[in-house]
C-alpha cells in the first residue's frame, strides 16, 4: 500500500550558507512587488541626493525599461563599484543613524535587490572640476567606463524580473502597470512642491508637474491644485497645530499641516488620503484614526473624508525600519501623534465656512519636505467672525424678551410663550432643556440693505415650505435647512455649556451580564472613573464575567451588553478622552436633535435672520449633526442659466 504524500518523512537537507545572488533574489521579493515599487525607490534616492528635476521614462509599463534621471549631486566614481553592493549606502553609517533616520532610503539592499532581478545600469557625474566627465557602470559585469553627461544620475533598470519568470507571470496589463507607477510619483510630487517631475510612456509625455517657485503653504496648494485637481484645493481648508509653535523649538516637537477636505467632498472611497511623516508617505493606522475621528461630527454615513496631512517630528520617536518598503512606521508616542492630528484636523474643520475664514499671516515656513531639524513653523492668525450680531443663547432665536426666560427660568416653564408673528401664528418649540435659558433681545438686519461683505449668508427673504429659508446675499440665493442648521447650533451650545458635566446614569434592576475576553476584564477594572464619567458601570463577577449594573440614561433602552463592548473596544484601542468625548457628543447630539426646530414651523424675518447669524459665529456650523449639509449656496451664474439669460 503506497504511503500518502501528505505523512512522509521530509528529507533531511543540511544547514549551509546561501548564495548572495538568492539572497539578493530573496530581498528583491520583500522590495519589490511591481515596476512601481522600483520607481519609489529609484525616485527616494534621487530626492535623497538634492535633486529639483526628476524625469521618469517607462516602456510597456515599466516592464521593459524603467529610467529615473535626476539632476542631483551624483556620485563619486570612487564610490560607484560600492553602489550596487547589498547593505552598502551613504545615508546611515551607525546604530545611531539607524534609530534617527531623516533620508527618504537607507537601507542600503534596494538597488542591489533590484540589480539580481534585472539588468542595470548607472550613468552619473559630480559637480566637480576632480571629474569633468560621467561614468557608466554595468550592473551585471561591473565595467566601469567614461561617459557625457551633465551633473546628476541616471538610473536604468531593464526587462524587470528576467531572472525570476515566475514572478513576472503575477504582472498586470502594460496600463495597470503605469497608473501603479504614476501613483507613486505622485504620492512624492505631493511632498515636494520644490521639486519637478516628468513621466514619459513609450516615447510620449503622460504627466507632468512643473516645480513651483514661491514656497510655504501656497506652494503646497499650488501642487495640490495640479496633482489632484483644482476642486481638491477648492473644498479643502488649510490646517496647522500647534498654532504657536515657535521657530526656536527646534525638531522635538509635533507638528502637523496640510489641506483637510470639508465634508461635502468626501468620497465614498479612501483613495485621497495622502499621509507623510517626515516628508515620506505612509499608510498608518493611527493618522487615519485620527484623521477620521475628526471628521465624526460633521461626516455623514459612511463616506471617506479626503486630505492631505503631513507630519514632522523628531526623527528618534519613530520608527522607519518596520518595514521592506518604508511605507508603515512606528510610532514611539503614538497617542501625542493621534491628538495632534485630530486635534489640528478638528480646528480646521470647526470654522464654519459661511463666516469669516481664517487669514494666512504668514505663509512661508520651509518647505513641508524638509528634515524637522531644518523645518521653521508657519501660522495662521485665526479671529473670531466679525460678521452678523451674535446672539447670545438659542432661545433669543425664538423671540424671548428680557422676562420670565432672562431670569432664568427654564425652558419648560416659557414652553406656552408665543410670539406675534401676524399671520404666520408662529409658536415657540416645545423641548425641555437641561439648562437655564437667558435670551437677549435680537438685533436681526430685517429687512435692511445688505451692505458690501456683510453677513455672509446673507439677509432672510422667506421661508419655502415651513422647511427652507431663502436669503439673499452678494453671490445670490443661499438656501438654509432650518432645523438641521438649528440642530447644530443647539448642539455646539450645548457641548460648551456640559463641558465639565458627568453623563448621567441610570442603575438597572437586574444587571445584565456577559462573558468577556481578558481585556475587557482588564479595561474595565482600569477604566474605572473613565466608565463612571461616561454614565457606565461594569464591574468584574468573575476572573470571565462583566456585569453591567448602570447605563447612560438616555440610552436606557438599548443593548447594555452590546454598548458596553463597543465601549470597552473603544478604551482597549484608543485614548480614553476621544472615546469619552465621541459618546458624551453622541448622547448631546441626541439631544440636540429633539431640541432643534422642527419642520414645517413658520418663523418671521427676524427669527430667520437671527438663526442665520448666529450660524456664522457657530463652529461647524456647515453640517448638521448627522453630516448633512446645512446650506447651498446659488450664485447668480447659475440662476442665469436657469432662465437662458445673456444667450
Amino acid at each position: 500500500m503506497t504511503t500518502p504524500p501528505s505523512i512522509l518523512q521530509p528529507l533531511r537537507r543540511p544547514i549551509r550558507e546561501l548564495p548572495d545572488e538568492l539572497i539578493s533574489q530573496i530581498a528583491a521579493g520583500e522590495v519589490v512587488e511591481r515596476p512601481a515599487s522600483v520607481v519609489r525607490e529609484l525616485v527616494d534616492n534621487a530626492l535623497d541626493a538634492g535633486a529639483t528635476q526628476i524625469t521618469l521614462r517607462l516602456q510597456a509599463g515599466g516592464v521593459r525599461l524603467i529610467s529615473v534621471e535626476d539632476n542631483g549631486s551624483g556620485i563619486l566614481r570612487s564610490e560607484l563599484p560600492n553602489a550596487l553592493k547589498r547593505h552598502a549606502t551613504s545615508k546611515i553609517a551607525s546604530l545611531a543613524d539607524l534609530e534617527s533616520v531623516g533620508t527618504m532610503g537607507f537601507r542600503g539592499e534596494a538597488l542591489a535587490a533590484i540589480c539580481s532581478i534585472a539588468e542595470v545600469s548607472l550613468l552619473t557625474r559630480v559637480n566637480t572640476e576632480e571629474e569633468p566627465h560621467g561614468w557608466l557602470l554595468d550592473g551585471r559585469s561591473g565595467e566601469l567606463q567614461p561617459t557625457a553627461r551633465a551633473p546628476g544620475t541616471t538610473v536604468e533598470v531593464r526587462e524587470l524580473f528576467f531572472a525570476t519568470p515566475a514572478r513576472r507571470k503575477f504582472l498586470k496589463t502594460d496600463a495597470t502597470e503605469l497608473a501603479h507607477c504614476i501613483e507613486a510619483v505622485r504620492r512624492h510630487a505631493l511632498a515636494r512642491p520644490d521639486v519637478g517631475f516628468a513621466i514619459w510612456h513609450d516615447g510620449k509625455l503622460v504627466v507632468q508637474w512643473r516645480s513651483v517657485a514661491h514656497g510655504g503653504m501656497e506652494a503646497l496648494r499650488q501642487r495640490l491644485a495640479d496633482v489632484l485637481g483644482e476642486d481638491f484645493v477648492s473644498q479643502a481648508v488649510a490646517l496647522n497645530w500647534p498654532l504657536d509653535a515657535q521657530d526656536d523649538e527646534g525638531p522635538q516637537r509635533l507638528r502637523v499641516w496640510g489641506y483637510a477636505g470639508v465634508p461635502d467632498a468626501a468620497r465614498s472611497r479612501a483613495d485621497w488620503q495622502f499621509a507623510y511623516v517626515n516628508g515620506r508617505y505612509v499608510r498608518d493606522k493611527t493618522i487615519t484614526h485620527a484623521a477620521r475621528s475628526a471628521y465624526e461630527d460633521v461626516l455623514h454615513g459612511h463616506r471617506q473624508p479626503v486630505y492631505a496631512l503631513f507630519v514632522s517630528l523628531d526623527p528618534a520617536r519613530v520608527d522607519v525600519n518596520v518595514h521592506p518598503t518604508k511605507i508603515e512606521v512606528r510610532f514611539r508616542d503614538g497617542r501625542e501623534v493621534h491628538q495632534g492630528v485630530r486635534h489640528a484636523v478638528e480646528a480646521a474643520l470647526a470654522v464654519p465656512r459661511s463666516g469669516a475664514t481664517p487669514e494666512a499671516a504668514n505663509l512661508e515656513p520651509a518647505p513641508a519636505w524638509a528634515p524637522p531639524a531644518r523645518q521653521a513653523p508657519f501660522s495662521f492668525a485665526q479671529r473670531e467672525p466679525e460678521v452678523g450680531h451674535r446672539v447670545s443663547d438659542v432661545g433669543a432665536l425664538w423671540g424671548y424678551g428680557s422676562g420670565a426666560a432672562s431670569t432664568g427660568s427654564t425652558r419648560t416653564e416659557v414652553d406656552s410663550a408665543r410670539t406675534d408673528a401676524g399671520s404666520a401664528g408662529t409658536e415657540i418649540v416645545s423641548t425641555s432643556y437641561p439648562y437655564p435659558v437667558r435670551a437677549e433681545p435680537v438685533e436681526a438686519p430685517a429687512n435692511q440693505s445688505l451692505p458690501p461683505g456683510d453677513w455672509p449668508l446673507g439677509r432672510a427673504i422667506a421661508q419655502l415650505q415651513g422647511v427652507y429659508i431663502l436669503a439673499e446675499n452678494t453671490q445670490g440665493l443661499v438656501v438654509v435647512d432650518m432645523h438641521a442648521a438649528h440642530e447644530r447650533i443647539v448642539y455646539e451650545r450645548l457641548k460648551q455649556q456640559l463641558d465639565d458635566q458627568q453623563v448621567a446614569s441610570q442603575p438597572l434592576l437586574i444587571p445584565a451580564t456577559f462573558a468577556a475576553t481578558p481585556d475587557e476584564v482588564a479595561t474595565a477594572e482600569d477604566c474605572t472613573e473613565v466608565l463612571k464619567t461616561l454614565g457606565l458601570e461594569i464591574t468584574p463577577l468573575s476572573p470571565k464575567t462583566l456585569a453591567v449594573r448602570a447605563v447612560p440614561t438616555t440610552l436606557a433602552q438599548g443593548d447594555p451588553v452590546e454598548l458596553a463592548r463597543s465601549v470597552l473596544s473603544e478604551l482597549g484601542l484608543h485614548d480614553a478622552s476621544t472615546v469619552v468625548q465621541r459618546a458624551r457628543n453622541e448622547l448631546l447630539a441626541t439631544m440636540a436633535c429633539h431640541g432643534a426646530v422642527r419642520a414645517n414651523r413658520r418663523l418671521t424675518l427676524d427669527e430667520m435672520n437671527a438663526l442665520l447669524r448666529q450660524m456664522e459665529v457657530t463652529e461647524r456650523s456647515d453640517q448638521c449633526n448627522h453630516g448633512r449639509p446645512t446650506w447651498r449656496q446659488v450664485g447668480m451664474k447659475e440662476l442665469d442659466a436657469l432662465f437662458l439669460r445673456g444667450r
